[in-house]
């Protein structure tokens, strides 16, 4: 089965900085779309950010965050800069292995880690 490991959450202040990074060992995306997606409780799943031959971002996160991926380590990064409460979240990293282009919408990928909490104080 495959798997996507997502790391890097953690506490941090209002202002602060984190990076995740989403590893999936045994198995290459090298050719597929990734994306970050997050989930407070009590609200819908919500689009971050997601990389193909581009990247895409939700307006939320637009010139804060930044997704990167290394090929070479088959792992997906989401530098996480200027954080504020609101972006308290379990954050979820995905893969579209067919690259479909609908990165914003949860229900065309094909694989999704487990999440890690990343939790803004004010």
């Amino acid at each position: 089965q495959v798997q996507l490991v997502e790391s890097g959450g953690g506490l941090v202040q209002a202002g602060g900085s984190l990076r995740l990074s989403c590893a999936a060992p045994g198995r290459t995306f090298s050719s597929s779309a990734m994306g970050w997606f997050r989930q407070a409780p009590g609200k819908e799943r919500e689009f971050v950010a997601a990389i193909s031959w581009r990247t895409y971002y939700g307006d939320s996160v637009k010139g804060r965050f930044t997704i990167s991926r290394d090929n070479a380590k088959n792992t997906v990064y989401l530098q996480m800069n200027s954080l504020k409460p609101e972006d308290t979240a379990v954050y979820y990293c995905a893969a579209d292995v067919d690259s479909s282009g609908n990165y914003y919408y949860p229900t065309v990928y094909d694989y999704w880690g487990q999440g890690t909490q990343v939790t803004v104080s004010s």
